[in-house]
């Protein structure tokens, strides 16, 4: 008889991606693995190792902005569920979520076994309530939760992030680069996670006149973040300085994106989910990180990391999206030059971890 399995996470890329080896450990229990995620964890979904359906749903007590609570599209989520007949479910959890409304969604569904890590009472909505895993990086936690749960690591596996990459479709830009190069991806959902723009400018800017071929990667929304960064980073190179900027924003879809990353020396970014998407293919990240979330958790983990941003400062462990000091000062005290020596340190450089202001 076949077991098919369901793993929950209603976040978005990052979150996902961080999940990768957990969502494998479930996986290589499964004849067949069901991820339901939420619409801005489709597409890193989809690239999972192990996962065979993806299932979206904009959850109101889980997306931000939320959606209002429609009787009707829950209902037909459950309907979803249903159909599928599912064995059993595993929901996965950021450490301030609950997983019970979610919980209750699978019981009205038929679910006939359902587990996840809770704080709160559960009542009959879980069959095993797991304990809540500790304040280590996001993926130990996560795989603390399912090996709780009786599912172990497959033979082989390190454990690490890992992605999928499918052939690039004909119209995907753009050609192979040339090598060797950077990326710099400017952008975040949050702006209290954000470099400023000026600072990212400048930073391109010395990259580029010390030789380096960068290229700037943003969704089709932040093009004007990335033109802006990528006109006054030529403005201020000489022509003949040796480097290059090409302004790639909105010409790669994720797969597209991932394929990128894994041929870059280094990675230059915020904290934002194509830090670990660069993690998932294993290529070193310099992180520019607002400490409003923890880095012991967030920053990416199993490849080489230079950590730029003061973590001890005031916004430290808020979670805000807007940031709650004036003048930014955890990232606008990063200086360009710090990150280009961050470059420096990692490119071609041993697995290590510094941190720095």
């Amino acid at each position: 008889m076949s077991r098919r399995l369901l793993v929950v996470r209603l976040d978005s890329m990052g979150d996902v991606l961080v999940c990768g080896p957990a969502i494998r450990v479930v996986a290589a229990a499964a004849d067949s693995l069901t991820l339901l995620t939420g619409p801005l964890g489709e597409a890193a979904g989809r690239l999972l190792p192990g996962v065979d359906e993806v299932l979206v749903w904009n959850c109101p007590w889980i997306a931000n902005p939320p959606p209002a609570v429609s009787p009707d599209e829950v209902a037909a989520l459950v309907d979803r569920l249903a159909a599928r007949q599912l064995d059993e479910a595993v929901i996965l959890t950021s450490f301030h979520q609950s997983p019970l409304p979610t919980a209750l969604l699978l019981r009205l569904a038929g679910v006939p076994r359902i587990v996840a890590a809770s704080e709160d009472y559960p009542g009959s909505l879980l069959d095993l309530r797991l304990p809540v895993a500790g304040d280590g990086p996001e993926p130990e936690r996560m795989l603390a939760t399912v090996r709780a749960a009786g599912f172990e690591l497959p033979p082989g596996d390190p454990g690490t992030l890992a992605v999928r990459l499918p052939a690039a479709s004909p119209d995907q830009t753009p050609d192979e680069p040339e090598s060797p190069y950077l990326v710099v991806h400017p952008g975040t959902t949050a702006a209290a996670r954000a470099y400023p723009a000026e600072r990212w400018a400048e930073t391109v800017r010395l990259l580029v006149a010390g030789g380096w071929r960068v290229l700037v990667t943003g969704s089709a929304g932040e093009r004007e973040l990335t033109s802006g960064i990528v006109a006054a980073a030529r403005a201020g190179v000489a022509d003949d300085a040796g480097g290059a900027v090409l302004d790639l924003a909105g010409a790669l879809d994720l797969a597209g994106l991932a394929r990128l990353l894994a041929g870059a020396e280094a990675v230059l970014v915020a904290n934002t989910g194509p830090a670990h998407l660069a993690a998932a293919v294993g290529t070193p990240v310099v992180s520019l990180f607002s400490p409003v979330v923890p880095a012991s958790r967030w920053a990416p983990y199993g490849v080489p990391v230079v950590l730029l941003g003061d973590q001890h400062a005031p916004c430290r462990g808020t979670r805000r999206t807007e940031c709650p000091v004036p003048g930014h000062p955890c990232l606008t005290g990063v200086a360009p030059a710090s990150v280009v020596r961050a470059v420096e340190q990692l490119a071609g450089r041993p697995a290590a971890v510094a941190v720095s202001r």
